[in-house]
């Protein structure tokens, strides 16, 4: 886990940054008291909203929009995941 202080200064942004994507769930601390805890994925995120923020111009209901379909893709990636196993587990218990 990486607290709040380290974070800020691995993602190269403010406090007040932090809060906005905060608020907009764009980053969620695995706890939020007494001190917010982040991993390493919530620095990958914060990294790539700076990416597409600074570098692609995306603007925030672009960006909400991408994260959004981010989440639904890897939702639909771990269910996949699990379906497989699942049937891979099946395969091996039956004829």
């Amino acid at each position: 886990m990486i607290d709040e202080r380290d974070f800020l200064q691995r993602a190269h942004v403010d406090q007040t940054t932090l809060e906005v994507w905060i608020r907009e769930s764009w980053i969620c601390p695995a706890s939020t008291t007494p001190e917010r805890a982040f991993t390493d994925t919530d620095l990958a995120r914060a990294n790539l909203i700076l990416d597409l923020k600074h570098n692609m111009g995306v603007n925030d209901e672009g960006l909400d929009v991408i994260l959004h379909l981010i989440d639904q893709m890897h939702g639909l990636r771990r269910a996949l995941s699990d379906a497989l196993a699942s049937l891979r587990e099946h395969g091996k218990g039956g004829s």
